[in-house]
């Protein structure tokens, strides 16, 4: 009889799967951050070249197109593994659910929020976004995104049973969205004006722990219901 595997070998199996898909549909993956892009692109052009406008609401813009480019990839978090049956094996697995839906999470936000997070100086230099605020910038995504993506899974795995749920997926995430954006555009905007921003910052990391201690089990509990 072989051994149940450890969490580790587990998590370890499902990030090489999850790699795997991903090369292969590689121009889905870069969907995230194309969008992210244009949603600059667009605000730039229609702000206008003056840096100075463009540097007051860059914070802003830059959360947006990365909140935006989050619920662009939701729906897809757990629906390939309910089309093909990965789900209902996942529920036998000898290792807790919230474990691999927690391992999952972390993947998604590694492969489409991260790039966005690397990318952020590159699209603060096309918002004229100051230098001097670039790294608060990169602390609040550092604690907002993965925050995005532990409330999203939530709401995907409330919808994972649904066909064509994506507008829903959209409207039920974003209540849960908007204060993590208050906090992280407001910790920039509060810096560039030299007030005191580490209260926005400590409200993120306490979401951010909070959410990894019960959006995981949220979630499952979700998929099970969703899948019986």
């Amino acid at each position: 009889m072989n051994p149940a595997p450890s969490l580790f070998q587990t998590a370890r199996a499902l990030i090489v799967r999850d790699v795997q898909l991903l090369w292969r549909r590689r121009g889905d993956a870069l969907q995230p951050a194309l969008f992210a892009l244009l949603v600059v692109v667009l605000f730039a052009l229609g702000l206008g070249t003056a840096p100075q406008a463009l540097s007051k609401v860059a914070p802003a813009v830059l959360w947006v197109a990365v909140l935006l480019a989050g619920l662009l990839s939701l729906d897809t978090l757990f629906r390939g593994d309910a089309e093909d049956g990965s789900l209902e094996q996942w529920i036998l697995a000898p290792v807790p659910l919230a474990w691999l839906v927690l391992v999952r999470v972390l993947t998604h936000w590694a492969t489409t929020a991260l790039p966005l997070v690397l990318a952020a100086p590159l699209l603060g230099e096309m918002l004229h976004l100051p230098r001097s605020d670039l790294p608060m910038l990169l602390a609040t995504l550092a604690l907002g995104t993965p925050l995005l993506s532990l409330l999203g899974a939530v709401v995907a795995a409330l919808t994972v049973g649904m066909r064509r749920s994506g507008i829903l997926v959209a409207l039920l995430a974003l209540p849960l969205y908007v204060p993590v954006l208050v906090f992280g555009a407001g910790a920039v905007a509060a810096n560039a004006q030299g007030l005191d921003a580490s209260g926005a910052l400590l409200w993120l990391a306490a979401g951010l722990l909070l959410s990894l201690l019960l959006a995981p089990l949220a979630a499952a509990a979700a998929i099970r219901i969703a899948l019986t």
